[in-house]
């Protein structure tokens, strides 16, 4: 398995969701939620912040696996943060994941009072999880975007 810390990213229309895994990939924590309209510029902080190999972003595939409008909003979205930061961009299948993270806030806290911008970061975390998980399998989710 590859060394050094990845984002995870949840890509909504208002709100976009982050995690990051500690640099030998053994775990996703979340870490903020950033408006949309600034998102690409903050996550490319971020990305320096944490010296960061990739991003690992979600992609929002309907039941079936066909793409849905939010599918090709995430992919626009993660062939622009490739270009702005340099950083190659891992779509990876995020289907359920809101959901996953509605549950296991509710399961926590039994409230999702805290808020939408918690779950997008759980969200953002469950993604990362699933790739860091694959990696360490021996195979690689998804598809890449740019080069790093």
């Amino acid at each position: 398995m590859r060394t050094g810390t990845r984002i995870g990213v949840d890509v909504g229309t208002t709100r976009v969701g982050v995690a990051r895994s500690d640099a030998l990939g053994l775990m996703a924590v979340p870490v903020v939620t950033l408006p949309r309209a600034r998102a690409i510029e903050e996550l490319g902080h971020l990305a320096t912040e944490y010296d960061a190999i990739e991003f690992v972003c979600g992609l929002p595939l309907s039941l079936d696996g066909s793409d849905t409008a939010s599918t090709l909003d995430a992919r626009q979205f993660a062939i622009e943060l490739s270009a702005a930061t340099g950083v190659a961009v891992r779509l990876v299948d995020e289907r359920l994941t809101t959901v996953a993270a509605q549950h296991a806030l509710h399961d926590a806290t039994h409230s999702t009072k805290s808020g939408r911008a918690m779950i997008d970061q759980v969200a953002a975390t469950i993604v990362l999880d699933s790739a860091l998980n694959a990696e360490r399998a021996g195979n690689t989710l998804g598809e890449t975007v740019g080069e790093s």
